[in-house]
């Protein structure tokens, strides 16, 4: 796949993948749901019925495009391999090609994230274990370079390296390429050396143990409709599957919502809130810039493993808000990270901002995607191994 996706001549031998390309980076701007075949065939300068010579369906593209991101991440590693001749040279080599192909791809990378939401289940361990494969590639190099490392940790340090480089498909933050390719790089090497903490072993709980749920109707179909949006995506779920899950019939949905997206801007405007208090109550209670982005990354993980389906719904869904929500919440995204900005320029003075933007982002990312892989619990440590990788971030 190439950077560009509106230059077909550049693989003009291959419409498939052109085709599957151009879908990508329209499913990526818009969302999945949110762009038809006929926009596809638009932007592809051919007619409708044209694709379907190709695809016999829209999912199919999706399928395609996925399969060809994994093949390209399998091929680039393995070609970055290939150029070392010590374990630091092989995973050097990979982060370098890795790094060239984020930028390449910037517009269609951030399909990696979708496949807990849009992919069947097939397709979705198809995917999963494509990339896993990849990551294997990776973990030998590197528990040769430290032999100090379980499995496990070297599996969790690469999945945060990558999840360090793919950040920059997940926003629009402008910067060079050269240096995007040298800080991606860079980011990469520093979570690969990074310490992790022991993971702790967890006491054992009875089964059944009470919690607490809301009173109020209205929190309790909100609580309903994140957990909903959050592993089915916000197109799969409806206004009775929400009912349902709040024990109400949908009618009575609406004394409280208008719509579902009523309840998706809702849950942004409620996550929105949350971090803007953490980051609010972080700079009064801290005196220096070092300190204060130390603790609003404590905060920021202890949000993201207490409600980790608030803050993934918050990062995952803002194409499908309402449009008179949209611009405000995206603001208020812009502003929560101009927060972290402000406060490592002026930790590091010599960082420009367009590379701290880059920073904030990738460790954000990565609390979040290595937070599904340590399954958000603090009972083993989670938060802390994944804190551990943030921070080291923050510092390379």
């Amino acid at each position: 796949m190439t950077g560009n996706a509106h230059a077909p001549t550049r693989r003009a031998g291959n419409r498939k993948a052109q085709l599957a390309l151009l879908a990508a980076e329209l499913f990526c701007a818009r969302g999945y749901h949110g762009v038809g075949i006929d926009e596809i065939a638009a932007a592809a300068g051919i007619s409708g019925p044209a694709i379907y010579r190709h695809f016999p369906t829209k999912y199919a593209l999706l399928v395609h495009a996925t399969r060809e991101l994994a093949e390209a991440v399998r091929a680039e590693v393995t070609e970055g391999l290939a150029e070392g001749d010590t374990p630091a040279g092989q995973l050097d080599g990979a982060l370098a090609a890795l790094a060239r192909l984020t930028v390449r791809q910037r517009k269609v990378g951030s399909l990696y994230q979708w496949e807990g939401r849009y992919l069947e289940p097939e397709h979705r361990h198809e995917f999963r274990d494509q990339l896993s494969a990849v990551v294997t590639q990776l973990t030998g190099p590197l528990r040769e370079l430290r032999p100090e490392l379980s499995a496990a940790d070297a599996d969790l340090l690469v999945r945060g390296a990558f999840s360090a480089l793919a950040s920059l498909t997940t926003h629009r933050a402008p910067i060079a390429r050269g240096r995007a390719e040298t800080l991606l790089r860079r980011l990469g090497a520093t979570v690969l050396a990074t310490g992790l903490p022991a993971p702790l072993t967890p006491a054992a709980q009875p089964d059944g143990t009470p919690t607490l749920t809301p009173g109020a109707r209205r929190e309790v179909l909100l609580a309903a409709a994140i957990k909903l949006f959050h592993e089915r995506g916000y197109h799969a779920v409806s206004i009775e599957d929400i009912g349902a899950a709040a024990g109400i019939n949908a009618s009575s949905v609406y004394r409280h919502f208008a719509g579902k997206g009523d309840l998706l801007a809702a849950a942004y405007y409620r996550a929105a809130d949350r971090l803007g208090a953490t980051i609010t109550s972080t700079l009064a209670t801290t005196d220096t810039p070092a300190r204060a982005l130390d603790q609003l990354t404590e905060s920021y993980i202890g949000l993201a493993f207490a409600q980790p389906d608030l803050v993934s719904v918050y990062l995952a869904e803002n194409t499908n808000l309402p449009e008179h929500d949209r611009h405000q919440l995206r603001k208020a995204q812009r502003l929560h990270t101009e927060e972290w900005v402000r406060l490592l320029t002026a930790t590091r003075p010599d960082l420009p901002a367009t590379d701290a933007r880059i920073i904030a982002h990738a460790a954000l990312n990565v609390v979040i995607d290595l937070g599904r892989r340590v399954g958000f619990d603090t009972r083993t440590g989670g938060d802390s191994r994944v804190a551990a990788v943030a921070e080291a971030i923050f510092r390379s």
